[in-house]
């Protein structure tokens, strides 16, 4: 009995160990690659709306109300023809009124200007009829340039893209009525929405390739064209255009979605790395596992320039290491102790 209380107490002493615990010192093997600086290119993806640089937000010059809408979304127009016209009744009366205002002082100056000859009147009075006529002058003038512009008239031929407002509707001055394009006489291009950054890495004819999967047709060739100068207020993005280099047998619509890939010419030195090896990819942001010494493996940082099928292009956080692990990282933490696995 001494004997088996010596056991009880013995095991009693001892902390069971649970089956199948991996060693933490016991090392992990890994695929590795020399880690190498090269010069790089990169890609800018996006997608947008294709429209022409000659759209057109007609108006009218006064407001009013609208008397007729001659046109409809979708009609062919040619240049100067009626769109639409306002209600001419209060605009003509305006008219008229300068008309008569303008006959009146006419008739003072002729007036003052005999009673100056009989030396009745004086040299200021004379002045200042002759300044009223022509201040009548220039108010009717006035009217009947905003009874000119009471209608709008197509500014060139073209395509009518969205009717903004409808007849018997009362408009002030400079509300868009109507839309235009010249559907065809100008290049179609694909104006996409970019972040700051992508902007500035951008620059006139960097060579596109847009795709447009409604016709079903991929790697149409084109090239930055324009780049806007300030961002949309409401998104804070800025507009970059693309312009086809043919639109021949293109059967493109205004609002018709695409993507493009823009190849950046701007060169930069970066590691061209496999997608493999990055880990928690976030934005521009993520990490992976280098190795110096080949025993011990360190997670770092990374920033990301371009992703791809299979390679990732990284701009910083790779300058001080000698070699990045590409195989076994899932099972890896800082500074975890490594053994290399030959290819």
């Amino acid at each position: 009995m001494g004997l088996a209380l010596a056991i009880f107490i013995s095991s009693c002493g001892k902390k069971a160990e649970p089956a199948n615990t991996q060693k933490t010192n016991e090392a992990i093997p890994v695929k590795v690659i020399a880690l190498k600086k090269t010069e790089m290119g990169s890609s800018l993806f996006a997608s947008g709306q294709f429209t022409t640089d000659d759209e057109t937000l007609l108006s009218f010059k006064t407001g009013g109300v609208i008397q007729k809408i001659y046109v409809k979304e979708g009609d062919n127009i040619h240049k100067g023809q009626i769109l639409a016209s306002l209600n001419l009744t209060e605009i003509t009366a305006q008219v008229n009124q300068a008309q008569i205002a303008l006959n009146k002082a006419a008739r003072d100056y002729k007036r003052l200007e005999n009673l100056f000859k009989d030396s009745v009147t004086t040299l200021e009075q004379l002045q200042n009829a002759k300044t009223g006529l022509e201040l009548t002058q220039q108010q009717l003038a006035s009217a009947k340039f905003n009874l000119n512009y009471s209608e709008i008239r197509a500014t060139q031929d073209g395509v009518v893209l969205q009717k903004m407002a409808q007849e018997g509707q009362v408009i002030s001055a400079g509300t868009p009525v109507l839309q235009t394009n010249s559907k065809g006489s100008s290049d179609w291009i694909l104006r996409i929405a970019v972040s700051d950054k992508a902007w500035a890495t951008t620059h006139l004819k960097d060579k596109a390739l847009v795709s447009i999967e409604a016709l079903n047709m991929q790697n149409i060739e084109g090239m930055v064209s324009a780049k806007s100068e300030n961002a949309d207020p409401a998104t804070g993005s800025f507009n970059i255009d693309i312009k086809l280099s043919s639109t021949k047998n293109l059967n493109i619509a205004s609002g018709m979605f695409g993507k493009t890939e823009i190849i950046v010419s701007q060169k930069n030195n970066g590691w061209r790395i496999p997608y493999d090896a990055l880990l928690d990819g976030n934005a521009n942001n993520g990490f992976v596992f280098v190795t110096n010494d080949d025993k011990v493996a360190k997670k770092v940082a990374v920033k990301i320039a371009g992703i791809y099928q299979n390679t990732v292009l990284i701009n910083e956080g790779l300058s001080d290491y000698k070699s990045l692990i590409v195989s076994g990282s899932a099972y890896l933490t800082d500074q975890s102790v490594i053994t290399l696995v030959k290819p």
